[in-house]
């Protein structure tokens, strides 16, 4: 089977981790299937067409990189018309290079999902529609303007199946009108590594870990640090380590000092690498996130695969994942309640398997979530489920 995906982020030569969880959806397919990406990119720095065509982990991605304009008054129809161009010019190279495929995967509306939509019509190609985006949550809400809510309503009614990474985003789909006769759930996928990790034996003191973009609006990186706060001044037996950079890293490591929070108890590594943050967990008791919303969140399935419990809000997978022997619920914006749950963790770690958590997290493997997504795709083309492990 040759499955195209269009998605609206995607690692690109100027950020490798843009979009990465839509590549590993790509990974994952292509242990089953034969699977090309085609991402288009408005670029500042080209002033003609760039055309990039290369393989990753079988997956065959073809880039379009196309000029616009930064005047105010012609940016965005410059960057309009030179979408729709370098869609012509990129669908050619993949129907040169790759054939029609036999579906469509639309990662990310709304631009995407038009793309697929034309697709549709014009060659009859069923495609299905993947959603990550926090727009459609009440605390982000970021799903506007009428244009853009006439086309995405389209782009869902007329999709085949329409996958949400959690059942939360796929509520919040629905009460934005957003109608399909055929809504799904798609895990995002853990790298093999996690599972392979094993705990160290390394005497510490209790370890939490706390991974994120660092954007305080939807992180909330300082209620972490309020209840740290609290905490110090009831037990020291403990350290934080806090993985990640962003938008607001320097305001929340200012933040941290304002608070007196010592350096041998708080550290700020900084960015680290899927390896990297796989030893951090591999070196943690527990995961902490305080989040005020989120989609799915990845790093509770990469600490479950490695064996580490977490302490979380109710947010992303949360209510449709986490179990007593996995981790425990957090109030939301409630500090309080997250120290208490924090020096509970410290004397009740022992209550958690890492085995057994790490059993939890099989379902987000390169196969297991490849097989669900070659599935939906069999499903809509009515092609025989005859799968070949590539």
């Amino acid at each position: 089977m040759k499955v195209l995906y269009l998605s609206a982020w995607y690692p690109h030569r100027y950020d490798a981790m843009w979009g990465l969880f839509v590549r590993k959806h790509a990974e994952a397919v292509s242990r089953f299937a034969d699977v090309c990406v085609l991402y288009l990119m408005a670029d500042e720095k080209v002033d003609q067409f760039d055309i990039v065509e290369q393989t990753t982990n079988s997956v065959r991605e073809v880039y379009v990189y196309y000029p616009f304009t930064n005047k105010p008054v012609l940016r965005q129809l410059t960057k309009a018309v030179g979408y729709v161009r370098a869609f012509r010019r990129g669908f050619a190279v993949v129907r040169q290079k790759f054939g029609l495929p036999d579906v469509v995967q639309a990662n990310v509306l709304t631009r995407s999902g038009v793309l697929a939509y034309w697709l549709k019509r014009k060659f009859g190609i069923p495609y299905i529609i993947v959603e990550h985006w926090t727009r459609y949550l009440p605390q982000n809400l970021n799903y506007k303007g009428i244009a853009r809510k006439c086309l995405t309503r389209i782009c869902v009614k007329n999709a085949s199946c329409v996958l949400a990474v959690s059942n939360m985003l796929r509520d919040a789909m629905q009460k934005c009108g957003l109608k399909n006769n055929n809504y799904q759930i798609i895990d995002n996928v853990v790298d093999d590594f996690f599972y392979e990790t094993q705990k160290s034996n390394t005497e510490h003191r209790f370890r939490f870990l706390h991974i994120s973009c660092f954007d305080e609006p939807h992180k909330n990186v300082k209620g972490i640090l309020n209840a740290t706060k609290t905490l110090l001044q009831q037990r020291t037996d403990f350290e934080l380590i806090l993985i990640g950079v962003g938008a607001d890293w320097k305001d929340v490591v200012q933040y941290a000092k304002e608070l007196g929070l010592p350096d041998s108890i708080v550290h700020f590594v900084g960015e680290q690498t899927p390896l990297e943050v796989c030893r951090y967990f591999a070196e943690s008791d527990a995961l902490v996130m305080f989040s005020r919303y989120e989609t799915a969140g990845i790093t509770f399935c990469e600490s479950w695969a490695t064996g580490t419990p977490v302490i979380t809000t109710p947010v992303g997978i949360i209510p449709d994942c986490l179990t007593p022997q996995n981790g425990i619920v957090v109030q939301n914006e409630n500090e309080t309640d997250l120290c208490e749950k924090m020096s509970w963790m410290i004397d009740n770690h022992g209550q958690f398997d890492a085995e057994k958590i790490r059993q939890t997290a099989q379902r987000y493997t390169y196969n297991n979530v490849g097989k669900r997504l070659y599935d939906v795709y069999c499903q809509v083309t009515g092609k025989t489920n005859a799968i070949i492990n590539k």
